[in-house]
Protein backbone atom coordinates (compact mmCIF):
# COMPACT_ATOMS: atom_id res chain seq x y z
CA UNK A 1 0.00 0.00 0.00
CA UNK A 2 1.41 3.47 -0.91
CA UNK A 3 1.21 6.48 1.21
CA UNK A 4 -1.57 8.07 -0.24
CA UNK A 5 -3.86 5.00 -0.04
CA UNK A 6 -2.88 4.55 3.53
CA UNK A 7 -3.40 8.14 4.08
CA UNK A 8 -6.63 7.30 2.98
CA UNK A 9 -7.33 4.19 4.73
CA UNK A 10 -6.62 5.85 8.48
CA UNK A 11 -8.26 9.27 7.84
CA UNK A 12 -9.84 9.41 4.98
CA UNK A 13 -12.68 12.32 5.59
CA UNK A 14 -9.50 14.37 6.99
CA UNK A 15 -8.86 17.66 4.42
CA UNK A 16 -5.67 16.37 2.24
CA UNK A 17 -4.97 19.09 -0.27
CA UNK A 18 -6.87 23.04 -0.13
CA UNK A 19 -6.83 25.12 -3.34
CA UNK A 20 -8.59 28.90 -3.14
CA UNK A 21 -11.87 26.94 -4.88
CA UNK A 22 -11.31 23.13 -3.78
CA UNK A 23 -10.71 20.86 -0.85
CA UNK A 24 -10.04 17.08 -1.25
CA UNK A 25 -10.51 14.52 1.56
CA UNK A 26 -7.78 11.54 1.27
CA UNK A 27 -10.29 9.43 0.55
CA UNK A 28 -11.31 11.51 -2.58
CA UNK A 29 -7.42 11.95 -3.24
CA UNK A 30 -6.80 8.74 -3.65
CA UNK A 31 -9.56 7.59 -6.13
CA UNK A 32 -8.20 10.50 -8.59
CA UNK A 33 -5.07 9.18 -8.05
CA UNK A 34 -6.23 5.64 -8.55
CA UNK A 35 -8.29 6.88 -12.03
CA UNK A 36 -4.76 8.52 -13.06
CA UNK A 37 -2.40 5.42 -12.19
CA UNK A 38 -4.64 2.97 -14.41
CA UNK A 39 -5.28 5.56 -17.33
CA UNK A 40 -1.19 5.80 -17.05
CA UNK A 41 -0.25 2.41 -17.89
CA UNK A 42 -2.03 2.17 -21.01
CA UNK A 43 0.08 5.09 -21.96
CA UNK A 44 3.60 4.17 -21.04
CA UNK A 45 5.02 0.91 -19.99
CA UNK A 46 6.36 -0.38 -16.66
CA UNK A 47 9.59 1.87 -15.92
CA UNK A 48 9.40 4.12 -18.41
CA UNK A 49 9.45 7.76 -17.76
CA UNK A 50 6.29 10.78 -17.58
CA UNK A 51 7.09 13.95 -17.91
CA UNK A 52 5.24 16.19 -15.71
CA UNK A 53 4.80 20.17 -16.57
CA UNK A 54 2.51 21.36 -14.42
CA UNK A 55 2.48 24.06 -11.71
CA UNK A 56 1.29 23.50 -7.77
CA UNK A 57 -2.19 22.05 -8.36
CA UNK A 58 -3.91 18.99 -7.54
CA UNK A 59 -3.55 17.88 -10.99
CA UNK A 60 0.31 17.66 -10.46
CA UNK A 61 -0.64 15.87 -7.28
CA UNK A 62 -2.54 13.18 -9.17
CA UNK A 63 -0.50 12.92 -11.55
CA UNK A 64 2.75 12.49 -9.96
CA UNK A 65 0.90 10.07 -7.54
CA UNK A 66 -0.53 8.19 -10.47
CA UNK A 67 2.92 7.94 -12.26
CA UNK A 68 4.23 6.32 -9.05
CA UNK A 69 1.52 3.81 -8.54
CA UNK A 70 1.53 2.88 -12.04
CA UNK A 71 4.79 1.89 -11.19
CA UNK A 72 6.42 4.49 -14.19
CA UNK A 73 8.87 6.75 -13.26
CA UNK A 74 7.85 10.94 -12.92
CA UNK A 75 9.64 13.41 -14.35
CA UNK A 76 8.54 16.66 -12.87
CA UNK A 77 9.52 19.69 -15.13
CA UNK A 78 9.34 23.40 -14.54
CA UNK A 79 6.61 25.24 -16.67
CA UNK A 80 8.66 28.39 -16.86
CA UNK A 81 11.24 26.25 -19.15
CA UNK A 82 11.88 27.46 -23.25
CA UNK A 83 10.86 25.36 -25.57
CA UNK A 84 14.67 24.31 -25.93
CA UNK A 85 14.95 23.19 -22.44
CA UNK A 86 11.91 21.25 -22.45
CA UNK A 87 13.10 19.55 -25.31
CA UNK A 88 16.41 18.56 -23.94
CA UNK A 89 14.51 17.32 -20.71
CA UNK A 90 11.63 15.03 -22.47
CA UNK A 91 14.39 14.04 -25.25
CA UNK A 92 17.05 13.24 -22.71
CA UNK A 93 14.99 10.85 -20.35
CA UNK A 94 12.86 9.56 -23.59
CA UNK A 95 9.83 9.84 -22.10
CA UNK A 96 7.17 8.36 -22.84
CA UNK A 97 4.22 10.63 -22.43
CA UNK A 98 4.00 14.28 -21.72
CA UNK A 99 1.71 15.65 -19.02
CA UNK A 100 1.57 19.34 -19.27
CA UNK A 101 -0.63 22.41 -19.00
CA UNK A 102 -2.17 24.16 -21.83
CA UNK A 103 0.88 27.08 -21.87
CA UNK A 104 3.37 24.56 -21.55
CA UNK A 105 1.83 22.24 -24.43
CA UNK A 106 2.19 25.57 -26.62
CA UNK A 107 6.07 25.17 -25.65
CA UNK A 108 6.47 21.83 -27.23
CA UNK A 109 7.95 21.52 -30.75
CA UNK A 110 7.15 17.73 -31.71
CA UNK A 111 4.21 15.33 -31.02
CA UNK A 112 6.83 12.53 -30.19
CA UNK A 113 6.16 11.73 -27.25
CA UNK A 114 2.29 12.09 -27.00
CA UNK A 115 1.31 15.01 -25.11
CA UNK A 116 -1.91 14.87 -22.56
CA UNK A 117 -3.93 17.33 -20.62
CA UNK A 118 -3.66 16.22 -16.82
CA UNK A 119 -7.51 15.45 -16.90
CA UNK A 120 -7.16 12.98 -19.64
CA UNK A 121 -10.33 10.29 -20.04
CA UNK A 122 -9.80 6.76 -21.46
CA UNK A 123 -8.97 3.11 -21.30
CA UNK A 124 -8.03 2.07 -18.11
CA UNK A 125 -5.31 -1.01 -17.22
CA UNK A 126 -3.82 -3.25 -14.24
CA UNK A 127 -1.69 -1.68 -11.82
CA UNK A 128 1.73 -3.78 -11.42
CA UNK A 129 3.48 -4.52 -8.20
CA UNK A 130 6.31 -2.12 -6.98
CA UNK A 131 9.23 -2.59 -5.38
CA UNK A 132 11.26 0.06 -3.22
CA UNK A 133 13.87 0.05 -5.05
CA UNK A 134 12.47 1.26 -8.15
CA UNK A 135 13.45 4.30 -9.71
CA UNK A 136 10.27 6.56 -8.86
CA UNK A 137 11.65 10.01 -9.94
CA UNK A 138 14.53 12.14 -12.24
CA UNK A 139 14.46 15.16 -11.56
CA UNK A 140 17.06 17.49 -13.18
CA UNK A 141 19.50 19.62 -11.77
CA UNK A 142 22.35 21.23 -14.10
CA UNK A 143 25.90 19.57 -14.66
CA UNK A 144 29.20 20.41 -15.19
CA UNK A 145 28.88 20.81 -18.54
CA UNK A 146 26.02 23.46 -18.24
CA UNK A 147 23.89 20.86 -19.74
CA UNK A 148 20.93 19.83 -16.82
CA UNK A 149 21.39 15.85 -15.29
CA UNK A 150 18.47 12.98 -14.24
CA UNK A 151 19.15 12.70 -10.61
CA UNK A 152 17.50 9.16 -10.10
CA UNK A 153 15.71 8.73 -6.95
CA UNK A 154 14.43 5.45 -5.84
CA UNK A 155 11.23 4.79 -4.14
CA UNK A 156 13.42 3.89 -1.08
CA UNK A 157 15.22 7.23 -1.16
CA UNK A 158 12.13 9.52 -0.67
CA UNK A 159 10.90 7.40 2.16
CA UNK A 160 13.67 7.27 3.61
CA UNK A 161 14.37 11.15 4.25
CA UNK A 162 10.89 11.14 5.65
CA UNK A 163 12.04 8.74 8.34
CA UNK A 164 15.60 10.31 8.94
CA UNK A 165 13.01 13.50 9.88
CA UNK A 166 10.48 12.00 11.53
CA UNK A 167 13.84 10.65 14.09
CA UNK A 168 13.70 14.39 15.08
CA UNK A 169 12.14 15.19 18.68
CA UNK A 170 10.27 17.53 18.93
CA UNK A 171 8.95 16.33 15.48
CA UNK A 172 9.01 19.04 12.65
CA UNK A 173 5.53 18.34 11.53
CA UNK A 174 2.74 15.84 12.58
CA UNK A 175 -0.23 14.58 11.17
CA UNK A 176 -2.34 17.76 12.30
CA UNK A 177 -0.26 19.79 10.40
CA UNK A 178 -1.34 22.44 8.06
CA UNK A 179 1.52 22.84 5.26
CA UNK A 180 2.03 25.75 2.99
CA UNK A 181 3.29 23.92 -0.26
CA UNK A 182 4.22 27.42 -1.98
CA UNK A 183 7.80 25.93 -3.20
CA UNK A 184 7.33 24.62 -6.99
CA UNK A 185 6.72 20.77 -7.01
CA UNK A 186 8.91 20.26 -9.76
CA UNK A 187 11.70 21.22 -7.52
CA UNK A 188 13.15 18.13 -5.16
CA UNK A 189 12.04 20.70 -1.85
CA UNK A 190 8.61 20.81 -2.72
CA UNK A 191 7.93 17.92 -4.15
CA UNK A 192 9.12 15.55 -1.14
CA UNK A 193 10.01 17.94 1.69
CA UNK A 194 6.81 20.17 0.85
CA UNK A 195 4.20 17.39 -0.59
CA UNK A 196 6.15 14.50 0.49
CA UNK A 197 5.54 15.09 4.02
CA UNK A 198 2.35 16.12 3.63
CA UNK A 199 1.59 12.43 2.62
CA UNK A 200 3.61 11.02 4.76
CA UNK A 201 1.75 12.22 7.24
CA UNK A 202 -1.51 11.99 6.20
CA UNK A 203 -1.44 15.81 6.65
CA UNK A 204 -2.96 18.92 5.30
CA UNK A 205 -1.10 20.79 2.57
CA UNK A 206 -2.45 24.26 1.11
CA UNK A 207 -1.54 24.96 -2.45
CA UNK A 208 -0.14 28.08 -3.74
CA UNK A 209 0.87 27.64 -7.08
CA UNK A 210 2.09 32.08 -7.80
CA UNK A 211 3.95 33.12 -4.58
CA UNK A 212 2.71 36.95 -3.68
CA UNK A 213 3.82 37.99 -0.10
CA UNK A 214 0.66 39.46 0.90
CA UNK A 215 -1.40 37.11 -0.96
CA UNK A 216 0.10 34.36 0.77
CA UNK A 217 0.02 35.59 4.16
CA UNK A 218 -3.69 36.31 3.52
CA UNK A 219 -3.81 32.09 2.48
CA UNK A 220 -2.09 31.96 6.06
CA UNK A 221 -3.99 33.18 8.51
CA UNK A 222 -7.33 32.15 6.37
CA UNK A 223 -6.29 28.64 6.63
CA UNK A 224 -4.11 28.68 10.07
CA UNK A 225 -1.36 27.45 8.31
CA UNK A 226 0.78 25.45 11.26
CA UNK A 227 4.18 25.11 8.99
CA UNK A 228 5.58 26.64 6.36
CA UNK A 229 8.46 25.68 3.68
CA UNK A 230 10.16 28.27 1.73
CA UNK A 231 13.31 29.80 0.73
CA UNK A 232 15.06 33.17 1.86
CA UNK A 233 13.17 35.61 -0.52
CA UNK A 234 10.10 34.34 1.03
CA UNK A 235 10.87 35.05 4.27
CA UNK A 236 12.34 38.67 3.26
CA UNK A 237 9.24 39.49 1.57
CA UNK A 238 6.86 38.16 4.20
CA UNK A 239 8.98 40.11 6.84
CA UNK A 240 8.34 43.54 4.87
CA UNK A 241 4.43 43.38 5.01
CA UNK A 242 2.92 44.91 7.85
CA UNK A 243 0.39 41.70 8.34
CA UNK A 244 3.15 39.19 8.68
CA UNK A 245 2.88 39.11 12.52
CA UNK A 246 -0.61 38.34 13.24
CA UNK A 247 -0.81 36.18 9.61
CA UNK A 248 1.84 33.76 11.15
CA UNK A 249 -0.15 33.52 14.67
CA UNK A 250 -1.05 29.99 13.71
CA UNK A 251 2.45 29.18 12.31
CA UNK A 252 4.72 26.60 14.83
CA UNK A 253 7.34 25.69 12.62
CA UNK A 254 8.93 27.70 10.13
CA UNK A 255 11.38 26.05 7.47
CA UNK A 256 13.88 27.71 5.41
CA UNK A 257 16.15 25.92 2.59
CA UNK A 258 17.12 25.86 -0.58
CA UNK A 259 19.55 29.06 -0.42
CA UNK A 260 21.34 30.59 2.45
CA UNK A 261 19.62 32.85 4.71
CA UNK A 262 20.99 36.15 5.70
CA UNK A 263 21.76 36.60 9.64
CA UNK A 264 19.73 39.89 9.02
CA UNK A 265 17.33 38.47 6.94
CA UNK A 266 16.59 35.53 9.68
CA UNK A 267 16.74 38.60 12.59
CA UNK A 268 14.40 40.59 10.80
CA UNK A 269 11.53 37.71 10.50
CA UNK A 270 12.20 36.54 13.67
CA UNK A 271 11.62 40.67 15.15
CA UNK A 272 8.39 40.39 12.94
CA UNK A 273 6.54 37.36 13.97
CA UNK A 274 8.41 35.84 17.03
CA UNK A 275 9.22 33.31 15.22
CA UNK A 276 12.37 30.97 14.77
CA UNK A 277 13.22 30.09 11.55
CA UNK A 278 14.70 26.32 11.27
CA UNK A 279 17.16 26.42 8.91
CA UNK A 280 18.01 23.13 6.25
CA UNK A 281 20.66 22.00 3.79
CA UNK A 282 20.55 19.86 1.41
CA UNK A 283 20.28 19.03 -2.51
CA UNK A 284 18.03 17.28 -5.00
CA UNK A 285 20.29 14.54 -5.10
CA UNK A 286 19.97 13.78 -1.30
CA UNK A 287 15.88 14.08 -1.25
CA UNK A 288 17.12 16.20 -0.46
CA UNK A 289 17.30 17.13 3.06
CA UNK A 290 20.83 16.76 4.97
CA UNK A 291 21.66 18.92 7.74
CA UNK A 292 18.93 20.88 9.50
CA UNK A 293 19.23 23.63 12.82
CA UNK A 294 16.09 21.47 14.18
CA UNK A 295 18.66 18.78 15.30
CA UNK A 296 21.33 21.42 17.05
CA UNK A 297 20.60 25.11 18.47
CA UNK A 298 17.87 26.43 16.45
CA UNK A 299 18.44 30.06 16.22
CA UNK A 300 21.85 30.10 15.85
CA UNK A 301 22.95 32.14 13.24
CA UNK A 302 24.60 31.10 10.27
CA UNK A 303 24.55 27.70 10.85
CA UNK A 304 22.91 24.63 8.59
CA UNK A 305 22.38 23.25 11.88
CA UNK A 306 23.64 18.97 12.14
CA UNK A 307 23.26 16.00 9.66
CA UNK A 308 19.60 14.15 9.98
CA UNK A 309 19.07 10.94 12.38
CA UNK A 310 20.75 8.18 9.73
CA UNK A 311 23.00 10.27 7.76
CA UNK A 312 26.67 10.12 8.23
CA UNK A 313 28.51 13.51 6.77
CA UNK A 314 32.23 13.91 6.90
CA UNK A 315 34.27 17.25 6.03
CA UNK A 316 36.85 16.42 3.48
CA UNK A 317 40.56 18.07 2.58
CA UNK A 318 41.21 18.23 -0.60
CA UNK A 319 43.65 15.90 -0.45
CA UNK A 320 41.17 13.25 0.56
CA UNK A 321 41.89 12.91 4.24
CA UNK A 322 38.70 13.44 6.74
CA UNK A 323 38.59 16.57 8.31
CA UNK A 324 35.64 16.07 11.04
CA UNK A 325 32.85 13.60 10.97
CA UNK A 326 29.80 14.04 12.83
CA UNK A 327 29.33 11.44 15.38
CA UNK A 328 26.45 9.32 14.23
CA UNK A 329 28.76 7.07 11.78
CA UNK A 330 28.25 3.47 10.72
CA UNK A 331 28.61 0.44 12.98
CA UNK A 332 31.21 -0.97 10.84
CA UNK A 333 33.57 1.87 11.07
CA UNK A 334 35.78 3.41 14.28
CA UNK A 335 36.27 6.19 14.28
CA UNK A 336 39.21 6.64 16.84
CA UNK A 337 41.04 4.94 13.33
CA UNK A 338 40.13 7.74 11.28
CA UNK A 339 42.48 10.21 12.05
CA UNK A 340 39.35 12.90 12.75
CA UNK A 341 40.30 16.44 13.69
CA UNK A 342 36.93 17.01 16.21
CA UNK A 343 35.71 20.63 16.47
CA UNK A 344 37.25 22.24 18.91
CA UNK A 345 36.40 25.39 20.38
CA UNK A 346 37.87 26.89 17.32
CA UNK A 347 36.39 24.84 15.26
CA UNK A 348 38.03 22.92 12.01
CA UNK A 349 39.29 23.67 9.44
CA UNK A 350 36.33 23.94 5.80
CA UNK A 351 36.29 20.91 3.81
CA UNK A 352 33.80 19.62 1.21
CA UNK A 353 30.68 17.74 3.20
CA UNK A 354 30.70 14.56 2.06
CA UNK A 355 27.68 12.06 2.72
CA UNK A 356 25.95 8.57 3.07
CA UNK A 357 22.63 7.65 3.73
CA UNK A 358 20.02 5.93 3.03
CA UNK A 359 18.37 8.97 1.04
CA UNK A 360 20.87 9.10 -1.37
CA UNK A 361 20.37 9.39 -5.24
CA UNK A 362 21.18 5.95 -7.39
CA UNK A 363 23.04 8.80 -9.83
CA UNK A 364 22.31 10.23 -12.85
CA UNK A 365 20.70 9.14 -15.83
CA UNK A 366 20.62 6.98 -17.53
CA UNK A 367 23.86 4.74 -16.19
CA UNK A 368 24.12 6.03 -12.83
CA UNK A 369 27.26 7.46 -13.24
CA UNK A 370 28.99 9.96 -10.53
CA UNK A 371 27.12 7.99 -7.66
CA UNK A 372 27.33 7.61 -4.47
CA UNK A 373 31.00 5.12 -4.29
CA UNK A 374 31.41 1.65 -3.27
CA UNK A 375 30.87 2.62 0.23
CA UNK A 376 28.16 4.43 -0.25
CA UNK A 377 29.72 7.90 -0.06
CA UNK A 378 28.99 10.79 -2.18
CA UNK A 379 30.99 14.26 -2.50
CA UNK A 380 28.31 17.08 -2.98
CA UNK A 381 30.54 19.64 -4.41
CA UNK A 382 29.95 22.32 -1.06
CA UNK A 383 32.63 23.37 1.31
CA UNK A 384 31.73 23.75 4.81
CA UNK A 385 33.57 23.78 9.16
CA UNK A 386 31.80 22.98 11.70
CA UNK A 387 32.39 25.34 14.64
CA UNK A 388 32.99 24.20 18.19
CA UNK A 389 29.56 22.88 18.90
CA UNK A 390 29.72 20.88 16.07
CA UNK A 391 27.20 22.82 14.01
CA UNK A 392 28.04 23.28 10.32
CA UNK A 393 28.39 26.23 8.57
CA UNK A 394 28.64 26.46 4.35
CA UNK A 395 31.29 28.60 2.97
CA UNK A 396 31.12 28.00 -1.17
CA UNK A 397 31.03 25.54 -3.55
CA UNK A 398 33.68 23.68 -5.48
CA UNK A 399 32.68 24.58 -8.40
CA UNK A 400 30.55 27.65 -9.95
CA UNK A 401 27.35 26.08 -9.58
CA UNK A 402 24.86 29.15 -9.14
CA UNK A 403 22.06 28.58 -6.26
CA UNK A 404 18.98 31.01 -6.87
CA UNK A 405 16.37 29.87 -4.66
CA UNK A 406 18.05 26.33 -4.71
CA UNK A 407 17.28 26.28 -8.49
CA UNK A 408 20.88 25.04 -9.43
CA UNK A 409 21.96 27.44 -12.29
CA UNK A 410 25.23 26.61 -13.95
CA UNK A 411 27.29 29.60 -15.66
CA UNK A 412 28.46 26.88 -19.11
CA UNK A 413 24.50 27.31 -19.83
CA UNK A 414 24.44 30.98 -19.84
CA UNK A 415 27.56 31.33 -21.38
CA UNK A 416 26.69 28.85 -24.05
CA UNK A 417 23.33 31.09 -24.98
CA UNK A 418 25.28 34.74 -24.88
CA UNK A 419 28.48 33.38 -27.05
CA UNK A 420 25.69 32.55 -29.71
CA UNK A 421 24.56 36.28 -30.31
CA UNK A 422 26.37 37.51 -33.41
CA UNK A 423 27.22 40.93 -31.41
CA UNK A 424 29.00 38.89 -28.66
CA UNK A 425 32.64 37.95 -28.71
CA UNK A 426 32.97 36.60 -25.22
CA UNK A 427 31.11 36.41 -22.05
CA UNK A 428 32.12 34.72 -18.50
CA UNK A 429 28.99 33.92 -16.05
CA UNK A 430 29.12 34.72 -12.00
CA UNK A 431 27.21 34.55 -9.00
CA UNK A 432 26.65 37.24 -7.17
CA UNK A 433 24.68 37.67 -4.21
CA UNK A 434 20.78 38.62 -4.22
CA UNK A 435 19.02 39.41 -0.97
CA UNK A 436 15.77 37.99 -2.04
CA UNK A 437 17.24 34.87 -3.54
CA UNK A 438 20.94 34.24 -2.33
CA UNK A 439 22.44 34.54 -5.67
CA UNK A 440 21.81 35.53 -8.83
CA UNK A 441 24.45 35.00 -12.51
CA UNK A 442 25.85 37.97 -13.18
CA UNK A 443 27.24 38.32 -17.12
CA UNK A 444 30.47 39.95 -18.13
CA UNK A 445 30.14 40.38 -21.93
CA UNK A 446 32.40 41.64 -24.46
CA UNK A 447 30.75 43.05 -27.42
CA UNK A 448 32.02 42.01 -30.97
CA UNK A 449 30.81 44.93 -32.89
CA UNK A 450 31.12 48.52 -32.48
CA UNK A 451 28.27 50.09 -31.34
CA UNK A 452 27.86 47.31 -28.43
CA UNK A 453 24.77 45.63 -28.10
CA UNK A 454 22.90 46.85 -25.11
CA UNK A 455 22.55 44.96 -22.05
CA UNK A 456 18.61 45.29 -22.34
CA UNK A 457 19.34 44.10 -25.81
CA UNK A 458 21.18 40.62 -24.62
CA UNK A 459 18.11 40.15 -21.96
CA UNK A 460 15.73 39.98 -24.18
CA UNK A 461 17.66 37.45 -26.49
CA UNK A 462 18.63 35.59 -23.66
CA UNK A 463 14.62 35.30 -22.11
CA UNK A 464 13.85 33.42 -25.63
CA UNK A 465 15.89 30.63 -24.83
CA UNK A 466 16.74 30.38 -20.78
CA UNK A 467 13.94 30.28 -17.64
CA UNK A 468 13.38 33.66 -16.31
CA UNK A 469 15.48 32.15 -13.28
CA UNK A 470 18.45 31.70 -14.60
CA UNK A 471 18.09 34.87 -16.66
CA UNK A 472 21.59 36.76 -15.79
CA UNK A 473 22.27 40.44 -15.13
CA UNK A 474 24.86 41.68 -17.63
CA UNK A 475 27.59 44.11 -17.54
CA UNK A 476 29.85 45.33 -20.83
CA UNK A 477 33.68 45.27 -20.18
CA UNK A 478 36.27 46.19 -22.79
CA UNK A 479 38.17 42.44 -21.83
CA UNK A 480 38.78 39.48 -19.85
CA UNK A 481 41.31 38.08 -18.08
CA UNK A 482 42.45 34.94 -18.95
CA UNK A 483 45.26 32.37 -18.04
CA UNK A 484 48.08 31.12 -20.00
CA UNK A 485 45.75 28.24 -21.31
CA UNK A 486 43.00 30.74 -22.64
CA UNK A 487 41.22 30.03 -19.52
CA UNK A 488 38.87 33.22 -18.60
CA UNK A 489 40.20 33.65 -14.64
CA UNK A 490 36.46 34.47 -13.43
CA UNK A 491 38.05 34.69 -9.43
CA UNK A 492 39.99 37.82 -10.78
CA UNK A 493 36.52 39.19 -12.59
CA UNK A 494 34.60 38.51 -9.64
CA UNK A 495 37.35 39.89 -6.54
Amino acid sequence: MDEIAAAATSRPSHPALITPTTTLTWAELDARVEAAARRLVMLARPGERVAIVLGNSIEFVVTYYGVLRAGRVAVPLNPGYTSDELDFAIGDCQAAVVVAEQAARAKLRSSTPPCVPADLAGPSGDLPQVSADDLAVLLYTSGTSGRPKGAMLTRAALAANHEQLDAIDPPVVGADDVVLLAMPLFHAYGLNTGLGTVVHHAATGVLIDRFDPAASLSVIAERAVTVTVGVPGMYSEWSRQPSVGAAFGSVRTAVCGAAPLAPTEAAHFAAATGKTILIGYGLTETAPVLTTTAVSERGKSGSIGRPLPGISLRLRSPGGDVLWEDGTASADEDLAELDISVADSEGTDPGEIVVRGANLFSGYWPDGRDGPDADGWWATGDVAYADGDGDLHLVDRIGELILVNGFNVYPAEIERVLDAHPAVAESAVVAVPDDESGQKPHAYVVSALDPAPTPAELQVYCAGQLARFKLPSIELVRELPHSIIGKVRKREIAS
